[in-house]
């Protein structure tokens, strides 16, 4: 898509920098860097934006980069660098909004009930830690295997990734160029930049609302990509609409 910018050559940087320390450091790297949900012993604030340059396996980072390296620097060409930065990082927040959201009502119900239980806010989270010795059996819990299940998931699974980010540029990429025909792998047939990104948008919010995972792994944060497709979409529409010129910030 035309010769890297500088903008996207320094966030791939800082993202390869990421994920090498993560593989140097392991746990610590994640519990310091991830996103974790708020209940949760590991959770601090700067991790709503470091969580955006972290990545699980390289096959993760390597997507991630990939599109952003295909996408990024035509983007940042048409709209400027300062505009290119904003949608990237609201976007990102925008994921962590959804993902909060999303994963408050996974974490809740179970929670609730252990409290309806009997059982201390202070002793659910020692019971987390493994630092508990409350017998569960002497408490009448009344959740399902599943609401228990996703309560646990919530608090122990960390979000990671740039796909949020990555998902606003690729929205922004279809409001700006909705007809410019683009090539799947494998597949030698042009597709529209908005029935593709559009699609694989849809692909996403059908397994967030079900669960179901139809491109990708079982444990994608779906609603990650929800929000940030929804505001990298909002914002270039905006500007799209109101005709921004691309000095406008500088």
């Amino acid at each position: 898509m035309g010769r890297i910018t500088e903008t996207v050559k320094v966030v791939l940087i800082i993202n390869v920098i990421f994920f090498i320390g993560s593989l140097t450091l392991g746990n610590t790297a994640f519990n310091l860097f991830a996103l974790w949900y708020p209940k949760n012993d590991n959770f601090q604030l700067w991790q709503i934006v470091t969580h955006m340059f972290m990545h699980g396996d390289m096959g993760h980072i390597f997507f991630n980069m990939f599109a952003l390296y295909m996408f990024g620097s035509h983007l940042e060409n048409s709209i400027s660098q300062k505009k290119f930065l904003f949608i990237y990082f609201s976007s990102g927040l925008g994921a962590v909004g959804f993902q909060l959201l999303f994963t408050y009502f996974q974490f809740q119900p179970g929670y609730q009930a252990f409290l309806d239980a009997g059982i201390s806010g202070e002793q659910i989270l020692d019971l987390f830690r493994g630092t508990s010795n409350l017998n569960l059996s002497n408490y009448d819990i009344k959740a399902s295997e599943d609401t228990i299940e996703n309560f646990k998931n919530a608090y122990h699974t960390p979000m990671v990734g740039a796909s949020g980010a990555i998902f606003g540029i690729l929205a922004a990429f279809a409001v700006i160029y909705p007809n410019l025909p683009l090539y799947i792998m494998f597949i030698p047939i042009p597709i529209k930049a908005k029935y593709l990104i559009g699609g694989y948008f849809l692909f996403d919010l059908y397994s967030g609302i079900t669960g179901q995972a139809i491109l990708g792994p079982s444990n994608v944060a779906h609603w990650a990509h929800i929000g940030g497709a929804v505001i990298g979409f909002i914002t270039m529409w905006y500007w799209k609409k109101n005709s921004f010129n691309q000095h406008r910030w500088d």
